[in-house]
């Protein structure tokens, strides 16, 4: 399509305000993440004597990462509307959020809404695609003990025993309490007509705004997490989490994310920032742990009744613009999530003095060797 004269200069400041944003995630990228490897390497030592400390020092750094991130989509314009339940009531108790995943501007998404959820963040785990190891995030998110699963029928019973492993060794140890899982294995759009075929095939609903979830990840996590606290023993199989007197998971969080006019955001729109300012939709509903079965026909069941559910809530909001009411409610209340533009401030500005600090003692240090 051809641009026209008056069309030129707004096309003109959208590219150049593009580039300019790209600079400067490069240039936040190039001195958050090595100040952060090179503070979680000279805290080693606090690892070994008081370990609980250094993952909460390491779990704050990561928050703030994770802000940062966040602080892109918002000065874009890209903000964020909660509905239904309110999380924060549970920020301290330890839970597992099911979220429809429609594009990689999910993840950006709920790192936004997440960051005014006390200690979420920061003691959180992500279970993600094993492509974003090779990121620019990969190396953080190694370190901070997020688990990458690898897609497809060839890899999935051998990453479920991983994801075992992971847990026992990662989840308590390190004091997480929150996991993030997408349950639809992948993007809506490259699922929905594989999971319409499988639901056709084995007389499920037929679902256009979500896909059939997978259940294996969720039967791992539950019956690690949960399932062995019932007969007395620290829950994941880890000795360590005996010192931290855990109640042990006691939430599920059916998380649903909404785009207005079903355009999802990719990570190209939260980086560049070219899409014009639009308003996210998060719905939340908690169900207590005691409420959901552990059986596996039982949990899959309990799960595509979830989906199902998901599915009635995109169709009203595709239709009205708003989720519908709770159970008990006349009308649905929303809530805006945001983000204080001085903390923003604060932690960039610590990200970008640290990679001045780190580099004149990298420099230093390289003279007197060499």
């Amino acid at each position: 399509m051809a641009v026209t004269v008056e069309e030129a200069p707004w096309l003109g400041w959208i590219v150049a305000k593009a580039l300019m944003r790209f600079a400067f995630m490069v240039a936040n990228n190039l001195v958050a993440i090595p100040s952060y490897i090179c503070y979680v390497i000279i805290l080693q030592p606090l690892r070994v004597l008081d370990s609980k400390r250094f993952w909460y020092i390491e779990g704050l750094m990561y928050k703030w990462l994770l802000g940062m991130v966040a602080s892109w989509g918002w000065y874009a314009g890209y903000t964020v509307m909660e509905w239904g339940e309110d999380i924060k009531a549970i920020s301290n108790d330890e839970a597992v959020m099911l979220v429809n995943h429609q594009a990689t501007g999910d993840v950006c998404t709920l790192m936004m809404c997440l960051q005014d959820k006390g200690p979420v963040v920061a003691q959180m785990m992500w279970l993600m695609d094993h492509i974003f190891k090779y990121t620019n995030f990969g190396i953080v998110s190694l370190i901070h003990g997020d688990f990458f699963i690898r897609q497809g029928r060839s890899y999935r019973d051998q990453q479920l025993l991983v994801l075992k492993k992971h847990l026992e060794h990662n989840y308590r140890s390190r004091d997480r309490k929150w996991i993030v899982l997408f349950p639809e294995g992948g993007f809506l759009r490259k699922r929905r007509e594989t999971s319409q075929a499988f639901a056709k095939k084995n007389n499920l609903p037929f679902l256009t705004h979500v896909t059939l979830p997978r259940f294996g990840a969720t039967n791992i996590i539950l019956n690690a997490l949960v399932a062995r606290q019932e007969n007395g023993s620290p829950a994941g199989g880890d000795a360590r989490g005996l010192e931290c007197k855990s109640r042990g998971l006691q939430w599920i969080i059916d998380t649903t994310i909404a785009y207005p006019k079903a355009e999802p955001i990719d990570i190209q729109t939260w980086i560049l920032g070219y899409r014009k300012p639009t308003v996210t939709h998060v719905h939340y509903r908690i169900f207590p742990i005691k409420d959901v079965p552990l059986e596996t026909d039982d949990l899959a069941s309990w799960l595509y009744q979830r989906f199902i559910e998901k599915e009635d809530l995109l169709s009203h909001f595709y239709k009205t613009g708003a989720f519908p009411p709770l159970q008990g409610q006349k009308e649905a209340v929303s809530r805006e999530m945001t983000l204080s533009n001085m903390w923003i401030f604060l932690i960039q500005s610590f990200a970008f003095l640290s990679g001045y600090l780190w580099y004149h003692i990298i420099q230093y240090f390289y003279h007197c060797l060499f």
